[in-house]
Parts: C-alpha cells; structure tokens; sequence
C-alpha cells in the first residue's frame, strides 16, 4: 500500500514539474523580443520575429549602419573600389562573406547563410525582392545613400530602435554644433559649395546624392552658376563649363590610379577659367577621398566626411 502511493506521489509531481516548465516556455515565446513585428520598408510591408541575428546587408550603406549598431552582418556585398570590403570597416568584418555584388547579388550564396533578416534597397534589388524575401524577412530603402532612412529602417527591422535613435541624435547634435561654429567664425557664412569628380573624358557636380545632402543639412549653399539646384549630377564634357564649377569652397575626388584621370585632372585645373573660380583664387580647393565622400553611403561615413569638413574649415570638433 505504502509503495503505491510513493509511486502514485512520485506521479503527481512529475506532472505539477512538467507543467510548470511548460509554463515557464511559454513565458518566453510571449517575451517581447519573440513577438512579431510588422516594418514598413519601401516596398510594403515585412513581418519580422523577434530581434535577428543573422543579418545579409546588400548595400554599402546598410553595411556601415550594421557595424554602428553593433550588429556583425553574416553577409555583405562587395565593394565599390576597396574590395572586398571597405577598408575603414574592414576590421570589423573579418570572416563575413562575400555575397556577390551590389547590383547584382547571389542568391544562392545568401540562402547558404540561412539569414534571418536581409536589408535590401528598391533602387538596386526591387527585381529580386520576391526572391530575396523567400530566403528570408526583407527590408528595403528607397535608395542607397539616404543614411537616415537606412539607420531608422535598420533600428525598427533589428529590434533596435534605441540604438538607431542614439546614432541620429547624435548625428544631429554634431550638425547643430558645425553650424553654430561656422556662423560664428566664418565670415562668409552661409558658403557656397562645389562637390566635384574628375573622369577621364568629363568632369561631374554632385549637387545631390550622399554629400550633396549632408552639405546642404550644413547649411551649405550650391554652386553660384547652377540654376537648377535639384539637379543630381551635372555632367561637363567642355572645358568651357567651368564656370558652373564656380564656389566658395570646392571638394573634389577621382581616381588616382588612372592615368587618364590625372591626365585629364592637370588639363581642368590648368585652364584659365579653373584659374578665376572663386575657391581657387582663395585657396580653397579640397581633394577629399571618393569612399567618404561617395561611396560608402552609411552614417559612419558621414561622420567621418563631417570631421574633414571641420578640419578644412579650421573648426573645432
């Protein structure tokens, strides 16, 4: 009688454990960092579980915003120039691989990953996003270089929007100080400014895009002979557009390695209309480095472009 019920007691605890693990379980399925999230991206609408871990970025930008956010992507794309990866993140992204290019991704190589979250952007993959997104949960921007709308869609897809919410007020705290100084101690203040890039048979103005954004944001005016200041890139096939060049202050990058480039480079700037723009009679032409400026397209970029533009001016940061 006495064993059947100790067998008959050891029963009844059995399943008051076996119950309270299972309560125990379903706290955590219910947690917040489980529950599923719906993320408005450029092309409709995601649902995501959880906070991922194994991310894919497929642009630049989202590559940089990663690494700000603390997050080790599991794959990137290729980049511009300074392949394999970038050399400014380079140390943070031993190991990851390489998942073809930005315009034109692997989707073999991704699905090998088993990511849990890719970031994509409409302008280069909205032909493949119905692919990408049955591999894993999608995200788009709407183009590459708006570093805002990639950290903010980043924030919300990751689960961390307070660290995306950190990274931009701190980007806009660092603007707030720029042009409190520079009103202060520029006497020219508000300057106008030229964005410009040597190729080997033309010359270009960047007046939006990456820089041109964040130069206006500044507080920096466009280039003094363009009307149209919406104008993306103005393109100049004769060396009688110079003018248009006109500025305060000018900022130009090419490719070094090419010898057409430099070539091409001494015949602009030793013309004599080079030689009556404003910014080179004052002394304020600026080389500055094409993956900072124009590539690289994510917020730790524009930081780093923000603190050689402190340094060019003569500001304090």
């Amino acid at each position: 009688m006495f064993k059947k019920s100790f067998w008959s007691l050891l029963v009844v605890l059995s399943i008051v454990l076996l119950a309270a693990c299972g309560s125990n379980s379903s706290e955590g399925k219910s947690d917040s960092n489980e529950k599923t999230r719906t993320v408005e991206s450029a092309i409709g609408s995601t649902e995501i579980k959880g906070s991922p871990k194994r991310v894919v970025t497929l642009y630049q930008g989202a590559t940089d915003a990663a690494v700000a956010m603390g997050i080790k992507p599991v794959g990137v794309v290729e980049s511009w120039l300074e392949a394999p990866t970038y050399k400014y993140l380079r140390d943070d992204l031993k190991g990851v691989k390489i998942v073809g290019q930005e315009t034109q991704p692997n989707l073999e190589e991704i699905e090998k990953l088993k990511p849990d979250l890719i970031i994509a952007s409409k302008i280069r993959h909205e032909q493949i996003f119905d692919q990408l997104k049955e591999i894993a949960p999608t995200v788009a921007t709407e183009t590459v270089f708006t570093f805002k709308d990639t950290v903010n869609l980043m924030g919300e897809a990751l689960n961390k929007q307070d660290k995306s919410k950190e990274l931009l007020t701190k980007w806009d705290d660092r603007v707030a100080d720029f042009k409190e100084k520079a009103k202060k101690d520029i006497k020219n203040w508000p300057m106008s400014v030229s964005v410009v890039n040597f190729r080997a048979d033309h010359a270009r103005i960047y007046q939006t895009g990456f820089a041109g954004s964040i130069l206006t944001e500044l507080g920096f005016e466009g280039p003094k002979n363009v009307k149209d200041k919406k104008q993306d890139i103005i393109t100049l096939t004769d060396k009688e557009s110079i003018p248009q060049m006109d500025a305060d202050v000018i900022y130009y990058f090419m490719d070094d390695q090419d010898k057409a480039v430099e070539k091409a480079y001494k015949e602009w700037t030793s013309h004599p209309l080079w030689k009556q723009l404003d910014a080179v009679k004052a002394k304020q032409v600026h080389k500055v480095d094409e993956i900072t400026w124009n590539m690289a397209g994510g917020i730790t970029a524009a930081n780093m472009m923000l603190d050689d533009i402190y340094d060019r001016l003569g500001l304090d940061k």
